[in-house]
């Protein structure tokens, strides 16, 4: 048996908090000299304050905690508390990263005031017809990653054979929601499929006899401004966005890193 100062050290939880663990019924101790008034609690107690803190991380209030000391919930159970718990802090961490990449976004686009680097070149160049293999969905550009897993996951052996190595994104806007875009991501095809999932959609891009494209790698310091810069110098050149055309993002991982994709943006355009 410990007296409460020397728990106290062991547990490294303050005299204050295990006299208020001790007031509402959380962790009593396990004797009290009648003499002295001193509280004496036992090893097998570091466990059970071990599981306080335990329902403590997984956001349960105290009252909550106290119900919870009183079932019989085994580790198994606990377990996959903290795994679902470690799924909702990993979420927000990703929205609190995603929201930092905006911030960064727009303090780069007020420092260079929409200016294209001299290192960005912007060409026009035709693009054939293509066969295009897609997945269709709505969400955010973070999602991009998640959908190309989830489309490399039902890739047919056939399919897998068939598909040219860049990964494609087609993307527009929808207009009742002003953070989330439509996109199509995907493969070209070298040569017809005999048959597909329908999950998939398999169609002809036409070909754009006019393309502005912008290309870079997914590390350069201008990389999440690249869209704008585009825009600004298509509109600046007396050009037009094609209607009705969705614009397109190529990635092409290069050899050098794992990590880092070289990246080309193209957007149809018409003259003015």
């Amino acid at each position: 048996m410990f007296k409460i100062s020397e728990f106290s050290r062991l547990s490294k939880v303050s005299l204050k908090t295990l006299r208020y663990y001790d007031q509402i019924g959380i962790l009593k101790p396990r004797k009290v000299d009648h003499d002295t008034c001193y509280r004496y609690y036992s090893a097998d107690q570091l466990l059970e304050l071990n599981r306080i803190f335990l329902y403590k991380e997984l956001g349960f209030t105290l009252p909550q905690i106290i119900r919870l000391l009183h079932e019989d919930i085994s580790l198994k159970d606990i377990q996959g508390m903290f795994k679902l718990k470690k799924s909702e802090i990993q979420h927000i961490i990703q929205t609190e990263q995603a929201k930092l990449a905006r911030i960064e976004e727009r303090m780069q686009l007020l420092e260079r005031e929409g200016q294209v680097e001299s290192d960005q070149e912007i060409r026009i160049k035709a693009v054939d017809a293509q066969q295009f293999l897609s997945l269709k969905a709505r969400g955010r550009e973070e999602d991009i990653p998640d959908l190309f897993c989830t489309f490399n996951q039902l890739l047919t052996k056939e399919m897998r054979q068939l598909a040219q190595s860049p990964q494609v994104v087609l993307w527009k806007e929808i207009e009742e929601k002003e953070d989330e875009f439509e996109f199509e991501v995907g493969y070209f095809l070298t040569k017809e499929l005999s048959s597909f999932p329908d999950t998939f959609q398999l169609r002809t891009l036409p070909p754009e006899p006019m393309m502005a494209t912008m290309t870079f790698r997914s590390d350069s310091n201008f990389a999440c401004t690249a869209c704008v810069d585009l825009a600004k110098w298509i509109v600046e050149n007396n050009y037009q966005f094609k209607e009705n055309e969705p614009g397109r993002e190529i990635y092409l991982p290069l050899s050098t890193t794992q990590n880092v994709q070289l990246m080309e943006i193209q957007i149809p355009i018409i003259n003015c």
